[in-house]
């Protein structure tokens, strides 16, 4: 597939942005075919959980300027066209997304990492939001996912002064779970996948569900959305099997039905 790279660990699927001469740059033909990798590896029931990484020197540097003409003289609707499906694939992916950040996340790079699930960083990875430098403002959902990950105040912070965050200041602050050595940035984002592609897939996902939920109604309606929900997953293969596992005293074997 052309821009992106697609392989499989087992029940791991491994999604790698492939234009590292432009570190990544976001174009129409890349966010297709990431949107279309996405659909392509959780088509087979097999794979249980995802990896996004990016091949060469960069996870993904933003905007490939070059390319922005082919969004068409209405931005708005380019955008939404042709990056949208990419970012919602990610967001509502029916497996949990383990996304590995080497090199720079500029702008849109910056929020295409958020998309995913869980960050983990290799120690050369900086995070940069680069819109006000250019006189812009943050885009491709940056201002609905950074204050979530990290607050407001800080959020406002990177985004105002354009500060580049270093990988152990992202770790710090709760952007990412992990700062890895590079070498070892595969091996380790491998292993924690591996470690949610053996959970239990629907409660988990659903729990991404409840969390998102949550930031738009009251504690009541939340409160009633958990035990509906829930009334649902307790009924899957997983959660049948998570109870008996408990009763019995051994290890739970999810098959993420």
């Amino acid at each position: 597939m052309a821009g992106v790279k697609q392989a499989r660990d087992d029940a791991v699927g491994i999604l790698t942005l492939d234009e590292p001469a432009s570190l990544n740059a976001m174009t129409p033909d890349l966010l297709g075919a990431l949107a279309n990798g996405v659909a392509e590896m959780t088509a087979d029931a097999e794979v249980r959980a995802l990896i996004l990484t990016g091949a060469g020197r960069g996870f993904c540097s933003g905007q490939n300027l070059k390319a922005a003409g082919a969004l068409g003289e209405d931005l708005a609707a380019g955008v939404t066209r042709f990056y949208w499906p990419a970012f919602r694939a990610l967001r509502e992916c029916r497996v949990p997304v383990v996304v590995a950040v080497n090199g720079v996340a500029a702008g849109g790079g910056f929020s295409l990492a958020m998309a995913g699930d869980i960050i983990l960083a290799a120690r050369s990875a900086n995070f940069i939001q680069v819109f006000s430098r250019i006189g812009l403002v943050p885009d491709l959902g940056s201002t609905w996912l950074l204050p979530r990950l990290i607050g407001r105040q800080r959020a406002l912070e990177l985004m105002l002064l354009n500060e580049p965050l270093t990988a152990e200041r992202a770790q710090e602050i709760g952007l990412v779970r992990q700062v890895v050595e590079d070498a070892k940035l595969m091996a380790e984002a491998l292993a924690l996948a591996r470690r949610l592609a053996q959970g239990p897939t629907r409660a988990l996902v659903a729990t991404r569900t409840l969390l998102e939920e949550s930031e738009h109604t009251s504690y009541e309606a939340q409160f009633r959305r958990e035990i509906e929900l829930q009334a649902t997953i307790r009924q899957s293969a997983d959660a049948i099997e998570g109870r008996k596992a408990f009763v019995e005293k051994r290890k739970a074997k999810f098959t993420g039905r």
